[in-house]
Order: C-alpha cells, then structure tokens, then sequence
C-alpha cells in the first residue's frame, strides 16, 4: 500500500515538522507513505471572489498535475464525510480489500480546495465542522492514519 499526502504549502514550525516526522515514522512499518508539497498562492489582503478564484484555479492546477488516474483521493473538506477512528480504519481498509493500493490524501491551502480537485476525488472527508490551519490539519490527518492501521492490525493505541 502507498499513502501520499498530498498539500499546499509547507511547513515552517519546528513543532509541527516535529509532529509530521514522528507519525511518517510510526506508518513506515505499514505502508510507504510520502509527503508531497506544491506552492501555495500569495493572498492579498481582501482579495475579491475573482481573485480568490484564481487562487484556487492555481493551486488546482499543480495539486492535480501530482495526482495519477489509479490513485484513490481523498480530499480533506469541511463538507466531507465525518468518521470516527474506527470507522476512518474500516473504510481504509474496506477501499484496500476492494483493490486500492495507491492513496493520495490532499489538503489544501488557507482558501481549501477548488471543485476541480474534489470532482477528481473518490470521496470528502472531514475532521470536524470546524476550521483548522491546513499546516496543523497534516498532523491531525497522519496521526489518524497512524491510528487506522492500529485499529486495523488489532493492536493497542490509546482511545
């Protein structure tokens, strides 16, 4: 199985590069997973709707340029589906039996995502109805992922 987790912009807390490199670290004995990056567009202040569109067009763009025809996606939106860990491991694992083997999960910029990248998506998926800095939602997503497979080789991790 690969994972890749597919973002806009970087990083550039040490804490949170900290917490992404501990969670790669701790799935590498289940799957090989990689971390794959594209700019992400400069805001201006009070950007109109059209200049907001364009954004998003852009970072569209370089997001679907990384994404292969076999890949399953998974895009990471607020009007996605909402699971809890045992339910998030089930359907990994439901969509793994079923012949997915490649899975890219995309995160994106401060404006989300653009309808381009969640028409290519096979589903939406959703932390919470809440608002979270897509830098911070990268751990939340690969310590749920780390947990996935925990749940699904039965074995211990804290509830």
């Amino acid at each position: 199985m690969k994972i890749t987790i597919l973002c806009v912009g970087g990083l550039k807390e040490n804490y949170l590069k900290q917490a992404v490199s501990e969670y790669t670290k701790r799935i590498t004995p289940y799957s090989t997973i990689n971390i794959i990056e594209v700019a992400e567009e400069r805001l201006r202040d009070g950007g109109a709707m059209a200049y907001e569109e364009s954004v998003l067009i852009a970072e569209a763009g370089r997001l679907l340029g990384k994404i292969n025809d076999k890949d399953f996606v998974i895009a990471l939106d607020i009007c996605g589906k909402q699971l809890s860990s045992s339910e998030f491991s089930e359907f990994i694992s439901s969509k793994m039996t079923g012949g997915a083997s490649s899975f890219v999960f995309v995160v994106g910029g401060s404006l989300g995502l653009h309808k381009s990248v969640l028409d290519r998506s096979n589903c939406g998926l959703s932390f919470s109805k809440m608002t979270f800095p897509h830098q911070l939602i990268r751990v939340n997503l690969l310590e749920q992922i780390y947990r996935a497979f925990r749940i699904m080789k039965g074995e211990p991790y804290h509830k």
